[in-house]
């Protein structure tokens, strides 16, 4: 990283800081003084969004396909759901409100009424693939609970892709499938042995397989968030008529607000409002708000790209799971629609 940007970058940690001090963060804010939000503004300001090739000890190594049967996870509703992290940080339930919200901190106003209104402009055809999922931070892993536990190459990190992010993606492109769409699960590891330049290298295979898959028309960037405030930790929590442990989601949806090109971020807005429409109309409390950010985040690839958080660090890996479920039943049934 160039010496000004690690110096800007130790700025920002030294105000964030000294703001933290002088007063208490409001029970949910969303803590953006974690490593991992750090860590993306250190991948911003080097790459401001755009593919970079990776150093010779950076290179991505690719995954094995999911084993026949992964380990079995713990029935739901936990009988032990973890109350701390690893650390000791303590873990607290937030449900924030999804429906047809939007949290914004662009410049732009879109009405999402009419978004919905008007309908996401994609269709997707009868060649296959048709669906692609990624995952910029392969690594991130969930709060280890009773069955899933699992050797930590970062606080909550792993490279298992049993017990990590691409677990849920695993599931996700299952239940995509049961729709009856053609997904294509990339689960190549971008985010170690280095983090810096991951959404560079995420890009390149988006790019490739665009190329080499023409017939791919939504792609999708999997995450896990993490939320803190003080020092507490938050999990997502949906409310479900079963009483069952489940995370929540969220669409992040890029702009051009960093003055970088994307002229077809609003198309890509108008598939998250769809499919939010009808994942909450499918499963109330499923979602949060709509995320519209200033970044990019390779959506300018693609304008059917969505990058998705399901859960987040405080959650456990089969509240993740469970929601991963019930999204891709949803999204599925709303893809299906948009066949031509």
């Amino acid at each position: 990283m160039r010496r000004w940007m690690r110096a800007a970058l130790w700025g920002v940690m030294l105000l964030l800081g000294a703001a933290m001090l002088g007063r208490a963060l409001p029970a949910g804010f969303w803590c953006v003084v974690t490593p991992q939000r750090l860590l993306e503004t250190a991948v911003r300001l080097e790459t401001g969004q755009r593919a970079a090739a990776p150093a010779a000890s950076a290179e991505p190594s690719p995954i094995a396909a999911p084993t026949a049967e992964p380990p079995a996870l713990s029935p739901s509703p936990e009988p032990s759901a973890p109350d701390r992290t690893p650390d000791g940080t303590e873990i607290l339930p937030a449900s924030f409100p999804g429906g047809l919200t939007l949290k914004n901190e662009t410049d732009y106003a879109p009405d999402l009424a009419a978004l919905l209104a008007e309908g996401p402009g994609l269709r997707i055809g009868a060649e296959e693939p048709q669906v692609l999922i990624v995952h910029t931070h392969t690594s991130e892993a969930y709060t280890p609970s009773d069955g899933c536990r699992y050797e930590a190459s970062d606080s909550m990190r792993t490279q298992d892709p049993n017990y990590s992010v691409i677990r849920v993606g695993d599931v996700l492109a299952s239940k995509l499938e049961d729709a009856g769409l053609s997904v294509l699960h990339d689960r190549t590891v971008n985010d170690y042995p280095s983090y810096t330049g991951a959404y560079g290298r995420s890009g390149e295979a988006v790019r490739a397989a665009l190329a080499d898959h023409p017939s791919i028309r939504v792609v999708i960037d999997l995450h896990r968030d993490a939320m803190c405030a003080d020092d507490v930790v938050y999990k997502t929590a949906a409310a479900l008529p079963d009483g069952e442990s489940c995370a929540q989601v969220m669409f992040v949806v890029g702009t051009d607000g960093t003055g970088l090109e994307h002229p077809d971020w609003r198309e890509n807005l108008k598939l998250a409002v769809y499919l939010q429409d009808a994942v909450e109309t499918a499963h109330p409390t499923l979602t949060r708000p709509i995320w519209l950010v200033n970044e990019r985040y390779n959506q300018h690839l693609c304008p059917g790209m969505l990058l998705i958080e399901v859960g987040s660090s405080g959650n456990t890996l089969p509240e993740a799971i469970r929601a991963a479920e019930l999204l891709g039943g949803a999204m599925g049934d709303a893809l299906m629609k948009l066949r031509e």
